[in-house]
């Protein structure tokens, strides 16, 4: 962790209020720095401290816009030069997994920034005599007096989707969350915020030939993979499916070394019959990679979990199963200090039809409109339209869609009604921007937090194993690739990927469809062995009503939902103070 303090009056630090074991990496008079493990820290002229968690992407040409001096600088002390070159606009020239506070001492103000995807967190509160930013949510809770205020809509968010649905909310009412590609300044003025970036997608990328988005889409994925790559052997987490296998097939590509990968596979036998070992094993053979098969069935879920004393700074569901994913992540940790994630494509690579066919339209690009059409017709074939006829068929039989009521019925009514929930829901959705003229539901997938929650499940299981997941399908220069990719046809059955991994990968794992999730599993499990019942003194009665809560008899996404509230009242229990 890494931590930062500054004195609202001109008063020296009292660095007591850090907590212990902490490294003093920076000190002025109103302003002080802790380094713990996994941070990192520089210093420049006497003027400038910076600490955080750094990995930047792009170093070379970061290194040359700077000169000379940053020839072998570290990635937090280019983070340094870069801010005393171009000052507070140093960040559109920073791209990677980065969160940091930095102190200049001339201008006597703290800065505080995230990458542009958010992958590492900061977190920032105000107390009577300091500002206090860091990347641990436990530290701030225990110097914040109000800290058993909660914050009742990220709460309601958290027991309705899972996560929250505005970035800056965290559990705790007075602590709030950065906001990814978010610049924090604290001065004389207070605090401000600054948004330094935005996902902006104006126009598709037009190539003149097919296989020149095979190769802009394998040059960009390989430097995204080379600037991910420890020093050592690197992990993939793989499924049989085409996103994880392409990675491990650049990662090989790219290292000229297939002994530096390991991969592993989680594999249902009982639960669900998606033969993800079998593909799995065909690309790791293909790529001459060692491959681990874990069977999961009985890891989905711990029957013991509310005994357990492993616990997160937030909620989340994944607690149900931590005691597990604990073991699972000390062996991973053992064999990689690196893990590369393949989640982006599925979002990225939307086939969004009828948005992108008419936004043509409107633009009266007739000819772009009339290549679409062609393309689509191609790239889906005999058999793709024969499977959209017979979904036609069945929609037709169905002549009106049934009322959904999206509120648990074991929400508190009260507590809904004086949250508005229904009305919060309507007007957020799940966070998103909706309003990108030919890719809403990508651009509304990668602007949501579900991200950000997805990225502190990721972490929580990185810390309980020691290693760190990186994840290049979300570089900014993979991603804004295939966000600008025409959707059709190139988002047909992810045909991006699978026509620049043509003999890269086996001809069966490339023709492979997309392979859903049979069910969930955590639930299948459940329904076998049944939940935990909460204690009678519950905490969570002032949200739920413990008495409607469904079990093992309940559909699997009611029983699934209802995970949330039993997480939560798992937290309260051991929410530290």
């Amino acid at each position: 962790m890494f931590a930062a303090l500054l004195n609202i009056r001109d008063e020296p630090i009292d660095l007591r209020q850090f907590p212990p074991g902490l490294e003093i990496v920076g000190r002025a008079r109103r302003a002080a720095f802790t380094a713990g493990p996994g941070s990192t820290s520089a210093s420049l002229a006497g003027r400038y401290w910076i600490v955080g968690r750094f990995r930047l992407d792009a170093r070379d040409e970061l290194r040359a816009r700077l000169g000379p001096s940053a020839a072998s600088a570290s990635d937090a002390m280019l983070c340094l030069l870069a801010y005393a070159k171009w000052g507070e606009s140093f960040t559109d020239f920073l791209a990677g997994d980065f969160a940091f506070v930095l102190w200049d001492d001339g201008a006597q103000c703290l800065l505080g920034a995230r990458d542009q995807m958010g992958v590492h967190a900061l977190f920032h509160s105000r107390t009577a005599d300091a500002w206090l930013v860091g990347d641990s949510l436990d530290w701030l809770a225990t110097r914040v007096p109000t800290s058993d205020a909660l914050d009742d809509y990220w709460i309601a968010d958290f027991l309705v989707l899972g996560v929250a649905r505005e970035f800056e909310r965290t559990v705790y009412r007075d602590i709030k969350r950065l906001a990814p590609a978010h610049l924090l300044k604290l001065g004389e003025g207070g605090l401000s915020l600054r948004r330094y970036w935005r996902l902006d997608i104006p126009e598709p990328v037009y190539l003149h030939r097919a296989e020149a988005y095979c190769e802009r889409f394998r040059e960009l994925l390989s430097r995204s993979v080379a600037d991910r790559l420890p020093a050592g052997r690197v992990g993939i987490a793989m499924s049989g499916g085409l996103d994880s296998t392409t990675l491990a097939a650049t990662a090989v590509e790219v290292t000229g070394d297939p002994s530096r990968i390991v991969a592993e596979c989680e594999h249902y036998e009982r639960l669900m019959h998606i033969r993800e070992d079998h593909y799995a094993s065909l690309a790791a053979r293909h790529i001459g990679i060692e491959l681990r098969i874990r069977p999961a069935d009985d890891i989905a879920y711990d029957p013991q979990w509310r005994a357990r004393e492993l616990r997160s700074s937030e909620p989340m569901t994944a607690q149900i199963n931590a005691h597990n994913m604990q073991r699972v992540a000390r062996e991973m940790g053992a064999a990689a200090a690196v893990w590369l994630d393949g989640e982006g494509p599925d979002n990225a690579l939307i086939l969004e039809r009828d948005a992108y066919l008419g936004w043509l339209r409107r633009q009266r690009s007739w000819r772009r409109l009339a290549q679409a059409l062609i393309g689509y017709s191609a790239a889906k074939g005999l058999a793709g339209w024969a499977q959209t006829i017979g979904r036609h068929t069945r929609l037709q039989r169905k002549t009106e869609l049934e009322p959904f009521d999206t509120l648990p019925r074991w929400l508190r009514r009260d507590f809904a009604e004086r949250l508005a929930l229904p009305e919060r829901q309507e007007s957020l959705g799940s966070g998103g921007d909706t309003s990108h003229p030919w890719h809403p539901a990508s651009i509304d997938s990668f602007t949501s937090p579900i991200w950000q929650s997805y990225f502190d499940v990721r972490a929580f299981e990185g810390a309980l194993g020691g290693f760190e997941w990186r994840y290049p399908y979300l570089d900014l220069r993979v991603l804004e690739f295939m966000l600008s990719v025409p959707p059709v046809p190139w988002g047909w059955k992810k045909r991006l990927i699978r026509e620049a991994m043509r003999g890269r990968l086996p001809a069966e794992v490339l023709a492979r469809r997309k392979t859903p999730l049979d069910c969930y599993p955590e639930v299948a499990t459940i329904r076998e062995v049944g939940l935990p019942v909460l204690p009678e003194d519950n905490r969570i009665a002032g949200y739920v009503d413990p008495r409607f809560l469904p079990g093992r008899e309940a559909s699997d996404p009611d029983l699934a939902t209802s995970l949330n509230a039993h997480a939560l009242d798992h937290w309260l229990a051991r929410k530290r103070q």
